[in-house]
Parts: structure tokens; C-alpha cells; sequence
């Protein structure tokens, strides 16, 4: 062979090298840098880019893909260094963050398969449909602190006084300026001991004291009405949402149930989490 065809069949090799691999050369497992002998592949970086926030993804391909190559070479070399020093602290947070993620995969595979047109067809008909027409209300509220405030309102109101020019004057929420209106709603969106007082009123009448989390209600029932079913579409992420965090609950309850559980707590003061000592301080 000439020198001639020898730098020919040379110059071809590095054209063959330098080429661009094709996708079904390359996989999670392909290679792509070590740092003192320890592996850096495409499914490391592509598990990095998948965590990025949005505005990284609009950088070009070849910006981005360096990018990431450098910050896992970076974060390799700090972390080889970090594992010849690790604390009880440093083995708790590893343990608690693997703990975090192998979690969130459970839930995050219990949320995917959690909608469905199906599913979502049967929630809305047991929610809106097959419950019949919902009675709405269109209430007003004075609220204030105390019980013998609340009383002393009450007697203003019931000697004649003016509802709404009470309710601007004393009522303590965000809704005294309205005259203590609270618009249409339904029941199932107020605490408890507030809608069951307002189911038992009828339009024009004034109800309470009531005593709820938030302090001592007067309660004045404008109108109530019947109002018809949503459509599906306007409720659907409602029902979504509703679906996804049934899914959650669901499968923590079926984790633990099926989970054979021990707890060592007595005699821990639960304060204790507090000591510096437990983490490393």
C-alpha cells in the first residue's frame, strides 16, 4: 500500500470516528465522560434536563447538552470528594432524599393512570348528575371575636338595625366592606357549623350566633335557588384534580395497609427532633 493510499484509507477512519452516532447506536447506558473512573452516561444527563426548569429547555441542543456534561462532571468530582468525609447527618438526608423519590415515583405512576375519559365521565355523573339539582344560597355574615359581641349584634339586628350597614361597621373579614356579602355558594364549600346553620334557614331570615374556627357569626339568607348540573367541561379539572389526589390517598393507605409496621416511640420526648445534635450540629 502507498503512503499515498495509506493517508486516503487514514483520513477515512477519523471521518468514521468523528461522525455522528445514529440513535440506535446510543443508549441510557452509553458512556459519555468518567471522572476518576466513575461512569457518566446519556441517562445521567437526560435525568438532569428532565429536572431543569422551563426556561433551560429553549436553549439550543448543543448549549444545553455541554451544559449538562460539565455540571454532572462538576458534581461528580465534588461528590467523590464529599464521600470520603460522610457524616450520620450526610447518610440520614441521602437516605431520606432516596426515601423522597421513590416515593414520589409511586405516587407520580398512581396519578398517571388516575384520569381517564371513563373515570372522569363516572366522577362527574356520581358528583353533579346523579346528586340532582344543588340549592344555592346568597348569604351575608357579620363576624366577630367574641360571643357577647356577636349577642349584642344580634340584638341590634333584631331591634331593626341594618344588616349590611352593621356588617361594615363591626364584621372583622375581608367582606365587611361589601356589607358582609359572601355572593352565591353552595354548602359543601363552608365550614361546617356555617352551613348547617345556613341549611336551616330560609330567604330573608337572619340566623346565629354561630361559632366556627374563624371567630362568631351572624348569619342573613338573601335567596336560595336550585341551580342545574355543570357541564362536564366547565368542572373538568376540578374532577381531575379530585381523581388525582383520590389516586394519592388511595395508594398511601393501600403502602401502609399492606405494610408490616412497628413503632418505638414511647417514652421519646417528641421534642427531641429539635436537639442540634441530631443533625450534626
Amino acid at each position: 500500500m502507498s503512503f499515498g493510499t495509506k493517508l486516503l484509507a487514514a483520513s477515512a477512519m477519523v471521518l468514521a470516528l468523528s461522525a455522528p452516532l445514529s440513535a440506535a447506536d446510543l443508549s441510557a447506558e452509553t458512556v459519555v465522560a468518567t471522572v476518576n473512573g466513575t461512569n457518566i452516561t446519556l441517562g445521567h444527563m437526560a435525568a438532569l434536563r428532565a429536572g431543569l426548569p422551563e426556561g433551560y429547555l429553549v436553549l439550543p441542543d448543543e448549549i444545553l447538552f455541554d451544559g449538562i456534561l460539565q455540571q454532572l462532571i462538576q458534581q461528580t468530582a465534588l461528590a467523590q470528594i464529599a464521600e470520603t468525609r460522610l457524616t450520620q447527618r450526610d447518610h440520614d438526608m441521602l437516605a431520606v432524599q432516596r426515601l423522597n423519590y421513590l416515593a414520589s415515583t409511586m405516587l407520580d405512576e398512581a396519578v398517571s393512570s388516575a384520569v381517564s375519559d371513563e373515570a372522569l365521565t363516572a366522577a362527574y355523573e356520581a358528583q353533579y348528575v346523579s346528586a340532582g339539582p344543588v340549592r344555592e344560597y346568597n348569604a351575608a355574615h357579620i363576624l366577630v371575636a367574641t360571643e357577647d359581641e356577636a349577642k349584642a349584634i344580634r340584638a341590634e339586628l333584631d331591634a331593626g338595625g341594618d344588616f349590611a350597614a352593621i356588617a361594615r361597621l363591626k364584621s372583622t373579614d375581608g367582606a365587611a366592606a361589601d356589607g358582609g356579602a359572601l355572593g352565591w355558594f353552595t354548602l359543601d364549600v363552608m365550614v361546617e357549623p356555617f352551613a348547617d346553620a345556613v341549611a336551616q334557614m330560609e330567604a330573608g331570615q337572619i340566623g346565629g350566633p354561630v361559632q366556627t374556627e374563624y371567630g362568631w357569626h351572624l348569619i342573613k339568607v338573601s335567596e336560595t335557588r336550585l341551580a342545574n348540573a355543570p357541564t362536564l367541561a366547565s368542572v373538568r379539572a376540578e374532577l381531575v384534580n379530585k381523581l388525582q389526589n383520590d389516586a394519592v390517598q388511595n395508594r398511601l393507605d393501600q403502602a401502609v395497609a399492606e405494610a408490616e409496621i412497628v413503632e418505638s416511640v414511647e417514652g421519646i420526648d417528641k421534642a427531641i427532633l429539635k436537639d442540634p445534635a441530631l443533625r450534626g450540629e
